[in-house]
């Protein structure tokens, strides 16, 4: 069966191509991919996908069913497709959005014998406030077995492990005073600051290597000659797991009341960004992808890496998930950069573009025959 989607893959690839390389002359930012999305849905609702627009009320996600009404396991595949600020695609999201819709496509085309459903989900902002965790929060992921996608890179990886990372703002306030006559009459919010940072960088030899933990000021006072009366800092911490992640953060939460108590200053905290959870790579489903990669050719595998955060950490705490990479160049890429967003439009990642999404389709079949432990 696995040759019939091999067949259906070849049929679509010059669309994955165009899909692609249009995604990547359109850059659009987190939440603004108009363009963007709407291609992809066009792409799906062309192969009979049933389409859900402004999916939970976010204007640019989408999910995307075919059903075969038999009973199956519900596969999920992911599509990023926002751009970096003056980099572009930067992050190869044009070729991720594009591999996981084809591959939901090619799957569909044999559902109806094999049985099931196929969700292809449009996340928008995955680069600021990820929508994957607001589908996770909300119970989307609940619905499937398995969760997919795959990302370019310069090595193709093996699904690994990434960071969870909660974004938390500190707000000091205090009172203004002349700071040369009268600053006996002013409560400093900006040395509240200072004692958090200090406090923090005190916690640094007490956490674990895998901790971290990184801050700005935003807001520290208008003038020298003034208290400030509003001072504001803006942190991420990160950690390998969710729970030690959750450690770090009632300590710092008390750092930070303890330096509004010793510079009598209020405090107000919040979440500023959406978090995301640490990936838990599925190892079955992992082993599988990779071996059919294998099959579609690719020899050079590699183990798997830690990455920073992402959304798709939050999916992986609801269901079974993968996050590979696949190579897309001969030699070294840095992500984030313009040569990695140019890299994505060049012969060899438009013949990858076949090649993961036929690896998704092959590994989300091996989910519908009962081949992967799940």
């Amino acid at each position: 069966m696995k040759s019939i989607l091999e067949k259906e893959g070849k049929k679509i690839h010059a669309n994955l191509c165009e899909i692609s390389d249009y995604i990547y002359e359109n850059p659009e930012l987190g939440n603004e991919e108009f363009k963007s999305s709407e291609k992809l849905i066009s792409f799906l609702q062309d192969h009979n996908f049933e389409i859900e627009k402004e999916f939970l009320g976010i204007k640019t996600a989408f999910r995307a069913t075919y059903d075969s009404k038999k009973e199956g396991a519900t596969i999920g595949y992911l599509c990023e497709y926002d751009a970096l600020p003056e980099i572009g695609h930067g992050c190869g999201h044009n070729m991720i959005g594009s591999m996981s819709a084809g591959a939901g496509i090619i799957l569909s085309k044999v559902l109806d014998e094999v049985g099931g459903k196929i969700i292809v989900y449009g996340t928008p902002a995955e680069e600021t406030n990820g929508a994957k965790v607001i589908f996770a929060e909300e119970g989307v992921f609940d619905e499937l077995d398995a969760a997919m996608m795959v990302h370019p890179g310069d090595k193709t990886l093996a699904s690994g492990k990434s960071m969870a990372l909660y974004p938390l703002q500190f707000t000091y306030k205090g009172k203004t005073a002349h700071a040369a006559s009268c600053p006996h009459e002013g409560i400093n919010a900006l040395n509240a600051i200072i004692q958090l940072f200090n406090g923090i960088d005190a916690l640094r030899q007490h956490v674990t290597p895998d901790v971290r933990m990184h801050g700005v000021i935003t807001q520290g006072g208008v003038a020298a000659n003034i208290v400030p009366d509003e001072a504001t800092a803006q942190f991420y911490f990160r950690a390998g797991t969710k729970e030690t992640l959750d450690d770090i953060l009632e300590k710092v939460k008390n750092i930070a009341k303890g330096a509004a108590l010793m510079t009598g200053a209020t405090l107000e905290m919040s979440r500023y960004e959406l978090p995301n959870d640490n990936l838990k790579t599925h190892e079955n489903l992992s082993s599988a992808f990779m071996e059919n990669l294998k099959a579609l050719g690719i020899e050079d595998i590699h183990g798997p890496k830690e990455t920073g955060s992402s959304d798709i950490g939050n999916v992986s705490h609801k269901t079974a998930t993968i996050h590979p990479y696949l190579s897309i160049s001969n030699c070294p890429l840095t992500g984030h950069s313009v040569q990695m967003a140019n890299a994505t439009i060049t012969d060899l990642a438009h013949e990858r573009l076949l090649t993961g999404a036929l690896a998704l389709a092959f590994t989300g079949l091996d989910v519908l025959n009962k081949k992967i432990e799940l």
